[in-house]
């Protein structure tokens, strides 16, 4: 069974900043950019993007470090919890088939592929019993950062095996994460809504329709001033570096973020976040250079 914590490299109780800083390490070392057709850094990638969803969520890693695999189900397995236990608790029932008393507020942890099975062979009624009942459909799709500025399609599949069918459908652009979009479905047979998950990324943080990017600059550019190159989702911009650019300074570049659901034509900003680079590997000239200015800079206190 995959463990989230191990995918990402860090202790069950990592700070959220810890979790941030490596999973934005190891995306980077996988991103399918840095290793073009190599599938196993491309699924080693999907499944870094996975722990990072889960465990940068909050509500998600609760449910998560509770119920391991089985976090998805959390809501159900509560509802079968507040029921009680007996002969006719799903959840008794897990734990008679391998022999064993169901202990009070067990761990999904250990509980396997045999406990997944279980689970949705007791809710796929309950679905089935909603379906039946309700016009309406959900059906999640993923989507790239590119693709939620853009704008993408997919083709999907609906309904049974036997009875289904497949729908060419668009997802807009301006769409964040957890949003809804809603498709009529022909024939008045009822409403889809895809739920749009909009993967991490490695180099871009979103803030609504804003968006964040560390920017590397030499210690050199950031005191006496520069360029520097910056990234958007259309392609590199230059920054021009005033001089004595502070460490963690940020730098609006208006109208570089995510469009507007409703009003694509209206974007959100790009912010560069500025970190200053100190150098490596000083020839006896430049250390020489530094210590001047060390004694310069000491006279004037």
């Amino acid at each position: 069974m995959k463990d989230y914590y191990q995918v990402l490299g860090v202790a069950r109780n990592a700070s959220d900043k810890e979790v941030r800083s490596a999973y934005r390490r190891m995306a980077r070392k996988l991103h399918p950019d840095v290793n073009p057709g190599n599938k196993a850094a491309e699924e080693q990638f999907k499944l870094v993007n996975e722990a990072y969803e889960v465990l940068s969520d909050p509500e998600k890693r609760k449910k998560y470090d509770k119920y391991g695999e089985n976090w998805k189900y959390a809501d159900r397995i509560e509802q079968g919890q507040a029921a009680g236990a007996g002969a006719g608790n799903p959840f008794e029932m897990l734990f008679r088939q391998r022999g064993r008393r169901a202990p009070t507020g067990f761990s999904f942890f250990d509980v396997g592929e045999a406990g997944e099975d279980l689970l949705e062979n007791l809710f796929s009624g309950v679905r089935r019993g909603r379906r039946a009942a309700r016009p309406s459909m959900e059906h999640p799709v993923e989507v790239t950062l590119e693709e939620a500025c853009a704008g993408a399609t997919r083709l999907i599949h609906i309904g049974g095996d036997g009875a289904g069918r497949r729908l060419e459908v668009k997802i807009p652009p301006g769409m964040d994460e957890g949003s809804r979009v809603h498709i009529p479905l022909p024939g008045g047979q009822g409403d889809l809504y895809l739920r749009v998950h909009v993967q991490p990324h490695a180099v871009f943080q979103r803030k609504g329709q804003d968006l964040y990017a560390d920017i590397s600059v030499p210690v050199e550019d950031a005191v006496l001033g520069g360029e520097a190159e910056v990234p958007t989702l259309t392609g590199k911009v230059v920054l021009t570096i005033p001089p004595e650019t502070q460490n963690g300074q940020q730098f609006r570049l208006a109208g570089k973020g995510m469009p507007h659901l409703n009003s694509p034509a209206t974007r959100g900003d790009l912010y560069a976040v500025i970190k200053v680079r100190l150098p490596r590997g000083l020839t006896e000239k430049e250390r020489e250079l530094f210590k001047q200015l060390r004694a310069l800079r000491h006279a004037r206190r």
